[in-house]
């Protein structure tokens, strides 16, 4: 995937522009990792902040849109291109001023754009 396509929604993926997706469950490839927090896509970066609850310890994670391969509007679920362990290892996410950080969001882009491409599974 280019860099530039990180922060874009894929045409296969089922989003729909306008679309809130606040409280989808989020899905890896291995497992559920949480529920959509809110979006949000200061300087053209589109991103999910996804509450994991008490799986990474009551933090969030912040998943660019480009690593989402599904939504499916009638389960309210998520699927993305990484695994549980690849959300965890991305660059942590503490406060919401980094939601609007272009270094922090490059930083995060990086990350996932470097990652392996994944096969998507059902979960």
């Amino acid at each position: 995937m280019a860099i530039d396509r990180i922060w874009s929604y894929a045409p296969a993926s089922g989003h729909t522009e306008g679309q809130d997706l606040t409280g989808f469950t989020v899905a890896a490839t291995d497992g559920t990792i949480g529920h959509v927090d809110r979006e949000a896509a200061p300087h053209g970066m589109r991103h999910l902040v996804v509450d994991t609850g008490v799986w990474v310890f009551g933090r969030s994670v912040l998943v660019p849109a480009g690593v989402v391969t599904g939504i499916d509007t009638q389960a309210r679920k998520i699927t993305l291109a990484c695994s549980r362990g690849d959300a965890k290892a991305a660059p942590r996410f503490q406060t919401d001023s980094e939601t609007r950080d272009r270094e922090y969001l490059t930083a995060v882009g990086d990350y996932y754009h470097r990652l392996p491409p994944r096969a998507a599974t059902s979960v």
